[in-house]
């Protein structure tokens, strides 16, 4: 099993608070009903793409379907002055807090960066960390969202019929060199040109975690220059 966080979302919370903001929802007012069933959704993706779901992701999807379970049990009958406590008032807690904490370490994080501009004299800059983190090579994308595009890919394969079954044999490598050899002159593939060559589930299964391979080698960055529009891998080194 391909093992990579839920990333750009390094929690449930950062993966709640995506579709909040995504869906314009109100913090204070979640339809619990539906963000319960993206997520729910999102896991299953996870998994039929073959990757590891970390632990505290299940217990966000138990403790989302308690909250659901909760709020679909009648209200009790109280006085005019009694108030029943919301099923989702701790939940919305802790995303008021985790996006605080996260707003604090963007702030700090590009003070940094502002300070690193700034070097004394006979100051020599160091080569890049490898082992730097991997969302930096995904420009305004989520790998919810790259899964998400090849989980549609997936389904929208023709269903194989038991006479046509045979063992398939689709190598990472194989997939890596078919990405590389798609890149257009500029260095740029789209996602929807790539998935157009691809015939199997299998292969989108096997093509998906070659892509990600490859943003992990550095070897390509994943990119949208449009909010909902296509994404498109990059390779390093090519003019953006």
């Amino acid at each position: 099993m391909y093992k990579v966080k839920l990333e750009n979302f390094t929690g449930p919370l950062d993966l709640l608070l995506y579709f909040i903001r995504r869906d314009e929802i109100d913090v204070y007012d979640i339809p619990i009903a539906r963000i319960t069933a993206e997520y729910m959704e999102t896991l299953d993706m996870m998994q039929t793409l073959n990757l590891n779901v970390a632990g505290e992701f299940i217990l966000m999807a138990a403790t989302l379907m308690r909250i659901k379970a909760k709020m679909l049990l009648p209200k009790p009958q109280l006085g005019d002055e009694d108030e029943v406590e919301d099923p989702r008032a701790e939940l919305v807690q802790q995303l008021l807090e985790y996006q605080r904490f996260k707003e604090m370490a963007y702030d700090l994080d590009k003070l940094a960066m502002e300070r690193g501009q700034y070097h004394p004299r006979g100051f020599e800059m160091n080569s890049p960390d490898l082992e730097e983190d991997t969302a930096a090579y995904l420009k305004d994308v989520t790998l919810y969202e790259i899964a998400r595009l090849f989980k549609n890919a997936m389904d929208n394969m023709p269903v194989i019929q038991p006479y046509e079954l045979h063992r398939e044999q689709v190598h990472l490598g194989d997939q890596k060199a078919l990405i590389s050899r798609s890149f257009d002159i500029d260095g740029r593939l789209r996602f929807s040109d790539l998935i157009k060559k691809l015939k199997t589930k299998l292969e989108v299964v096997v093509t998906f975690l070659a892509v990600l391979e490859l943003v992990r080698m550095r070897q390509i960055i994943v990119i949208q220059n449009d909010l909902f529009g296509e994404m498109e891998m990059q390779r390093l080194g090519a003019e953006a």
